[in-house]
């Protein structure tokens, strides 16, 4: 039995993903259901243990972790000072538009995406653009000729994920390289968010390109988001961090920082060491716990789940499934009626007829998922309200 088969009760314990609608069965928020790897735990009694809980500053010991981190899986050497530590990656997306755009500009990104990409704009008053993903020799990649179409005098900044969430995508080399040119043809600040960077099933084949090994030339206009949370499942701790290696981008987004974003607590910090030095043993594992649910559901949806489309999922715990063929209009909705599951709206990431799924979980919750949305598919007709 995998140390992943089993889950702590989470219904009752102040869980956004189990108590917001407690009478469904959750599969929506990414957050996995498995305890963090022991030696973050470890960590955590430690400072626990301390007995004082100050305002707290990153201490050597994380950015020396960081570090290290960046230049092991990443290949990137860089300094302490080109780190700006963070209470969140979604705070950062709402940062970045007010230091690097004033009102009425605009900022640039492809659907379908995280809920928050198509928001924060609001927070400075600027416009948004988004041009849908287009799936070419069945893998979803940029619709360059449309971006180039949408990109405006006024754009100042593109939003990416990479892993792309909710499509799975580990974006190429060819395609960095692609879009670093593309904003700087534009004059564009890239956002690349990089928290499912370290999800990846199969690295040799996919392996992950960050926007921190673009050329240098490409490399000064470039803004990379990255913390351990989802990988080691310490979302709740709050913490991540920006490498911002150009001086002057990093002057313009720390001096806009103002008031508005949370102090980080020492358990975050903490929290996010112990993950980065020991936590690599326990990430392998649970990869391998992963591929296979993924490897379950993409059969499932192939094979029995009719009308279902899912593609090819190279990263994080989440699927994305389009219901349109099936002529499931809001599927969501659908499944929570007839099934009491919570999926994520496909609307939300600005895709009709989809819903994502994450499949982090334990398998005998995941199976019991999907033997529900079987039920309910085939109770469906497309035609069960005309005369």
């Amino acid at each position: 039995m995998s140390i992943f088969d089993q889950a702590p009760h989470r219904r009752g314990t102040g869980s956004l993903k189990w108590d917001k609608c407690p009478s469904l069965q959750p599969y929506w928020v990414a957050d996995m259901d498995f305890p963090s790897p022991p030696e973050v735990l470890e960590a955590l009694h430690h400072r626990v243990d301390h007995g004082v809980f100050g305002y707290a500053i990153p201490h050597g010991g994380l950015v020396e972790a960081i570090l290290e981190y960046l230049a092991q899986r990443h290949q990137v050497t860089v300094s302490a000072d080109h780190l700006v530590h963070l209470g969140g990656l979604v705070p950062a997306l709402s940062l970045a538009g007010r230091a690097f755009a004033k009102p009425g500009d605009s900022l640039l990104t492809c659907t379908p995406i995280y809920p928050p990409f198509l928001a924060v704009h609001r927070d400075s008053n600027l416009e948004l653009i988004t041009v849908p993903h287009v799936c070419e020799n069945e893998r979803w990649t940029f619709d360059w000729e449309r971006m180039e179409e949408a990109v405006t005098p006024r754009t100042k900044l593109f939003l990416l994920s990479n892993p792309q969430n909710p499509l799975g995508r580990v974006f190429s080399e060819q395609e960095m390289q692609q879009l670093g040119t593309f904003c700087a043809r534009h004059d564009l600040i890239l956002i690349s968010d990089e928290i499912h960077c370290d999800l990846i099933f199969e690295e040799e084949r996919t392996p992950h390109f960050t926007a921190l090994r673009l050329p240098p030339e490409l490399r000064t206009r470039t803004v990379t988001l990255l913390s351990p949370s989802k990988t080691y499942n310490i979302a709740g701790m709050g913490y991540a961090y920006a490498v911002i290696p150009d001086s002057r981008l990093r002057t313009r987004f720390t001096g806009r920082r103002g008031h508005l974003l949370a102090e980080i607590s020492c358990l975050g910090y903490h929290s996010a060491e112990a993950a980065y030095r020991h936590g690599d043993p326990w990430r392998r594992k649970l990869l391998a716990y992963l591929k296979a649910n993924c490897d379950l559901l993409t059969s499932a949806c192939r094979e029995e789940l009719n009308g279902i489309i899912i593609p090819d999922i190279e990263a994080t715990y989440l699927a994305w499934l389009d219901f349109r063929p099936a002529g499931i209009e809001e599927p969501a909705a659908l499944l929570e009626q007839k099934g009491n599951l919570f999926l994520s709206d496909g609307r939300a990431f600005g895709a009709p007829g989809h819903a994502r799924l994450n499949f982090g979980c334990p398998q005998t919750f995941l199976r019991e998922g999907m033997a529900t949305m079987c039920n309910v598919l085939k109770e469906f007709r497309p035609d069960q309200s005309s005369p």
